[in-house]
Formats: C-alpha cells, structure tokens, sequence
C-alpha cells in the first residue's frame, strides 16, 4: 500500500482516485477545486481530503493530477500552494491532464531540480472507461520513475506503456486525439450516406463491423448518432481543447494535419451553435436531417 494524493475530482479524476482506493487499495487523499466535490468523494470512498495541492502532498509517496490544462497544471505543481511546495524527494508527480508536450518538459525539469519526479501520463478512454477502470495511458518521463508508477497507475487501467522522455505521453496522446477526430467524422459521414440511401442502419453496421471499418466509434456510438443523440461521452469543448493543442505541435514540429484542421473547424461550428457539450460524434449533426421513411 503507498500513501498517494490525487490533485483534481471532475468525470475523469474521480472515478480513477476511487479506483486507487478501492482497486488498488492505497492510502488516498483527495483535493479539489471546489471542496463540496472532495467532500462528495470522501463520503463514497473514505480516504482523506486536504484543502491545497501542498497540504495533499505532504508526505506522499506519489501525488496523481488530472486538471483542466496547462495553466492548471502548474497551478498545482509549482504555484504558491503546489504539491512541488511540499513533496518529498524522490516523490513521483503523475499527470493525467492532456495537456501540451512543452508543459510536461517544463515541470518535469522543474520536479528534477527539487529531487522529484515528473510523469506525463494522459489517458484515453473517457469518461465510461475511467469509471470502468479500464483506460490507456501513456507515459512520458524517466524510466526509473515509470517503473515505479506503473502498478499505481494500473488500479484504473487496463494498458500503461512508457513512449519515452518527457512530453513522450503528451505527444502520443495529440496522435490518439488525431486518429479519433478522423475516425468520427468518417463514421458520421458513412451514417449520414446511408441514411439518405434509404439503408437499413442497423443491418449495415452489423455487416461492415465486422470488417476492415471496424472501430470502437462504430461498436459504441453509431446507434447514438443514427438517433441524434449527443450526451454520451467526450465533450465538443473538450475536443476542441486537444486538437488545439496537436495543431500548435504541429506548428512547431512541421507535421501537416489537413484533415485535422478540417474536423476542428467542424467542431468550432458545432460550438458555436451551442453544442460545447455534446459528445464528439456530434459530428453528423452538420450533416442534415435523416431521411424520412
């Protein structure tokens, strides 16, 4: 059993520091922005709750964030009341916020300087899979540091794999992000076809899942989007958050993400016109009404 805090309880982080409580079993404090939500968890999973990042970290042998962005990041890290304030040395920081390459190498070398450890560790899988216990992470940081991470880490994970030094998790995560913003809006379209072809939606999934269109989109989502329904998973706002941060990497690293640009635009129209909250696959709502048989 390790001592951990976790820095962060919204859709992902609360679920996967309940898993860390009662998965893996650990000695577990809690905090939060807003402390009712701390509160709320403490009630469901025991454990401890601290009033900053510094206070929760004290004495742990790992600390766990999972936060909004860059800003937030080192908020909790390396501001005032940060978790870097009062960590021990040796301590692993573990970040699962998606976040940019460049703030990972930053704190990681920030947490170096202090006889710490950095990790950045995003996820994928969403919320469904963070409540399952069943996300992907990838890690990016010293190997050493990984190593001891890796079994905390799988108490709210089914795959956990080191890509390489730091900002090697964030960089894999931006090519997650690209890979399904391309899935999705390629589904949408093959949905939308179909139904202005007059097929039979139901039978056409059952018949090309099973081949080379096969994707976890078109296994969990096609009968939300035939349906026009929007309120089961990753957020457009959120999306749209990840894909800028893989089209200022691109910028950077001179990769070229036609396609990417695309979707992202897309996703601006849909937010726009008040869908900043629907899942990602609300996609197809761009694509015109279904046809009426």
């Amino acid at each position: 059993m390790a001592k951990v805090a976790w820095l962060g309880l919204g859709v992902m982080g609360y679920p996967m520091a309940g898993h860390l409580k009662t998965r893996g079993g650990h000695d577990v404090v809690v905090y939060n922005r807003s402390p009712e939500k701390a509160l709320k968890w403490q009630e469901q999973f025991g454990g401890e709750t601290a009033s900053t990042p510094a206070e929760a970290a004290r004495d742990c042998d790992a600390v766990f964030a999972c936060v909004g962005n860059d800003d937030d990041v080192r908020s909790v890290t390396t501001g005032p009341d940060g978790a870097f304030q009062s960590m021990r040395p040796g301590a692993i920081f573990i970040d699962h916020t998606t976040a940019s390459a460049q703030i990972a190498r930053e704190l990681a070398a920030a947490a170096e300087a202090r006889g710490l450890h950095f990790l950045d560790c995003p996820v994928s899988g969403g919320q469904s899979g963070a409540e399952a216990g069943a996300l992907t992470v990838m890690a990016g940081g010293d190997e050493a540091a990984y190593a001891r991470a890796e079994p905390l880490i799988a108490a709210f994970a089914r795959s956990v794999r080191r890509m390489g030094a730091s900002g090697s998790g964030q960089l894999a995560k931006m090519a997650n992000q690209i890979a399904v913003a391309g899935v999705v809006q390629g589904l949408a379209e093959a949905i939308h076809f179909a139904e202005r072809a007059g097929l039979d939606i139901e039978a056409l999934i059952a018949t090309i899942s099973k081949g080379a269109a096969q994707s976890w989109q078109m296994e969990n989502r096609w009968k939300t989007m035939h349906a026009r329904e929007f309120d089961f998973g990753f957020a457009v706002d959120w999306m749209r958050k990840d894909l800028g941060i893989c089209l200022g990497e691109a910028a950077s690293n001179g990769a070229e993400l036609p396609a990417t640009r695309l979707i992202d635009s897309f996703y601006a129209e849909l937010a726009a016109e008040g869908g900043g909250r629907w899942d990602t696959s609300s996609l197809i709502a761009r694509l015109g009404a279904k046809r009426k048989t």
